[in-house]
């Protein structure tokens, strides 16, 4: 017997401001202005006014740019996710490169490394693959003088040990942080941004909610990685930037403060980190 599809979550009462520091808007049904704008549109009536959505390959990396160009409500950012390492070739990166520099992409990323993966999927790039990419967009992301956005699962140690060999550059952001508190505390420590997405939510994520307890406001940031990573108690169900204040709130309760003073400094963050500004209304 099939399964049904599960339905997209309610909205939640409202929260602002919010901008939701890592979403896909192409892989949510968002491939042109109309549906982009409906997407937003949704958003921005539970209060996230913003968001910045984010590549995984080259194609992702097109869509990416384009959102940003049909919405100011989107900023993109573009790199090759760590599996796609092996896509990097002169011609994608003379494109990466590129991207960039677009006014509108406001970091480079989803970058880093993948152990999952590896023996998994036929697909997946190696880790020698990964490790020199990686190392390329770090180079990247100084280049342009913009923050770099990682990916990192099970792959805590050497994707530290890399940042720091090749040093990072000004701006780091962990992106869906997924590491313990003694992680998330050497990540305060070197300065970076820690982003948290749904996991944080989970009834089962008790190392991830004691890392979350500990990250300074200014080094703080809160994403949906729509559509996937619905916080509870719709996990599983389709995600979506509107689905941010459900995870806003569940941050706010882990670290004993309001969910409005949180957004404010959520925000904040945001805006100084991607050096964006909410539009105006």
């Amino acid at each position: 017997m099939s399964r049904k599809p599960r339905l997209p979550p309610p909205d939640p009462e409202p929260l602002a401001p919010l901008i939701d520091a890592h979403t896909h808007l192409a892989a949510c049904g968002g491939r042109d202005p109309e549906s982009v704008a409906a997407i937003l549109d949704h958003a921005q009536g539970v209060g996230v006014g913003a968001v910045v959505t984010v590549a995984d390959d080259m194609v992702d990396a097109r869509w990416a740019v384009a959102a940003a160009e049909w919405d100011d409500r989107a900023h993109a950012a573009t790199a090759l996710h760590p599996t796609h390492a092996g896509d990097l070739t002169d011609e994608t990166a003379e494109e990466l490169r590129a991207m960039a520099r677009h006014p509108r992409v406001v970091a480079v990323g989803e970058t880093g490394l993948d152990y999952y993966w590896l023996g998994k999927s036929d697909d997946c790039a190696s880790k020698q693959q990964q490790h020199e990419a990686f190392r390329w967009h770090i180079d990247l992301a100084k280049e342009v003088g913009k923050p770099l956005m990682i990916h990192n699962r099970e792959a805590d140690r050497d994707l530290l040990d890399v940042l720091a060999a090749e040093g990072a550059p000004e701006t780091v952001i962990m992106h869906c942080f997924s590491g313990d508190e003694a992680i998330a505390r050497e990540c305060v420590e070197r300065g970076y941004v820690l982003s948290f997405s749904g996991t944080v939510s989970f009834t089962n994520a008790t190392e991830l909610q004691a890392a979350a307890r500990i990250v300074p406001d200014d080094q703080l940031l809160v994403e949906t990685d729509a559509p996937f990573l619905t916080p509870h108690p719709y996990r599983g169900h389709p995600n979506q930037s509107y689905c941010l204040p459900y995870t806003v709130r569940a941050l706010a309760d882990l670290r004993d403060t309001d969910a409005q003073t949180l957004a404010g400094h959520l925000t904040a963050t945001a805006e100084r980190v991607y050096r964006i500004a909410l539009p105006s209304v």
